[in-house]
């Protein structure tokens, strides 16, 4: 969505408000698709004294396998992200302000990146989640299994031969 801004900027106390739907079916990460629903996003820009500041609220439902234990989560997210906006900045100013050029700004590439920014590093069902073992792939969640837990890198055999 491309909101146009040029009055905003012109005119103090002015607000803009907005509410669409972001597809972000096709986001894929970590293999997997985890977006099972629109983003809905809504929010409003708002001159106040000079100063053009936006804010944005965004939810959705998201679904995605625990880095751990590959158990499926069903997630819902709601974000809340905050920018003051500039007209034509300056680059030593794109740190601070969200650039708005010819008082146009894509809403869809602010509110993606502002969304997967957000979004945690790791994936886990649950805080201690043991995940599963690496020898016979038993949900350590559910139970413990019988396999050699203590088994000796392949490489450092021959140093095993030494102590014995």
């Amino acid at each position: 969505m491309l909101l146009d801004l040029k009055r905003l900027f012109e005119n103090e106390e002015e607000s803009v408000s907005f509410q669409y739907e972001l597809d972000l079916s096709d986001l894929e990460i970590s293999g997997v698709f985890p977006f099972v629903s629109p983003v809905r996003i809504q929010g409003i820009v708002q001159n106040t004294a000079g100063t053009v500041f936006m804010t944005v609220q965004a939810d959705f439902d998201f679904s995605i396998p625990c880095d751990r234990c590959a158990q499926d989560m069903q997630l819902q997210y709601h974000f809340s992200f905050s920018h003051p906006l500039l007209l034509d900045a300056k680059e030593e100013e794109q740190d601070t302000y969200i650039p708005v050029q010819d008082g146009k700004l894509d809403l869809d590439e602010l509110c993606r990146a502002d969304i997967l920014l957000a979004l945690p590093a790791k994936y886990l069902c649950r805080e201690d989640c043991r995940g599963l073992c690496s020898v016979c792939g038993t949900d350590l969640n559910h139970g413990s299994c019988q396999c050699d837990q203590h088994q000796t890198d392949p490489r450092l055999e021959v140093l095993k031969q030494l102590i014995d």
